[in-house]
């Protein structure tokens, strides 16, 4: 794990939240901003060539794409009670540090990148024992069939391959909820499904237009950008076709 502990992310241009534009900027026919063909500059999240997305922008758009792009491109923040206890719980394995137990290696809030996907993170933890390479993820709730989560920690896996040179086979979610950790077998399909989400987080950036809300009482209900989002609200608008 030399090359693992040594690993220092290269520097990038992070995300930048900037004015809207002004009425005054010049468009480009088709309605595209002249000086911003991919049409995100000024929106919240400025993306380029040079920007790798955050790994925990894959969890939000798993779980609703409107959500992250009302968060990493509109710029949208809010806390409700679950996320703030999600974050404060968070923090108790925020603290970058190595320790050994029980025959394992253990390192804490390790930077992980990949240069191919373009995406950048942390890893909660990292465990080694005979060789295998395990990353470990902490979550608030309860365990389930969160593919969200399964998503966000795969990412975090492909970018260990690639930095270490190393197949990670499985990864491990840890619940606060359930106080048990769930195994994860990172398996070829979500593996594609990961990649998907990398490619359609870029996408959706760049479309500059919101997707529609979910038909999804229990997520919106859950969801800290609810008032926001207008979700019901939206829906019945949508619902009576455009203006006349």
């Amino acid at each position: 794990m030399r090359r693992l502990l040594s690993a220092v992310p290269r520097p990038r241009r992070t995300a930048v939240r900037q004015p809207r534009p002004a009425l005054a900027e010049p468009v480009a026919p088709g309605g595209v901003s002249a000086r911003d063909p991919g049409g995100v500059r000024g929106w919240g999240w400025n993306v380029d060539e040079d920007d790798y997305l955050p790994l925990s922008l894959l969890n939000q758009l798993a779980y609703c794409r409107r959500r992250f792009y009302l968060i990493h491109v509109l710029g949208e923040e809010d806390v409700n009670a679950a996320l703030l206890e999600g974050q404060l719980l968070h923090e108790r394995v925020h603290d970058a540090g190595l320790e050994h137990a029980d025959g394992r290696t253990i390192r804490r809030r390790v930077p992980v990148w990949s240069d191919r996907l373009r995406v950048n993170g942390f890893t909660d933890v990292i465990e080694e024992a005979a060789g295998e390479i395990v990353p470990v993820e902490y979550k608030h709730g309860r365990m389930g069939r969160w593919l969200n989560d399964h998503i966000q920690l795969c990412a975090q896996a492909l970018c260990l391959e690639e930095r270490t040179g190393r197949p990670v086979s499985r990864g491990e979610i840890f619940y606060w909820g359930s106080r048990r950790r769930e195994r994860v077998a990172l398996t070829a399909d979500l593996r594609a499904r990961t990649e998907d989400a990398v490619r359609a987080a870029y996408a959706l950036a760049r479309a500059r237009r919101a997707p529609p809300p979910l038909d999804h009482p229990a997520k919106c209900r859950d969801c800290s950008l609810e008032p926001i989002c207008l979700p019901r609200e939206t829906l019945a608008l949508m619902a009576q076709g455009p203006l006349s």
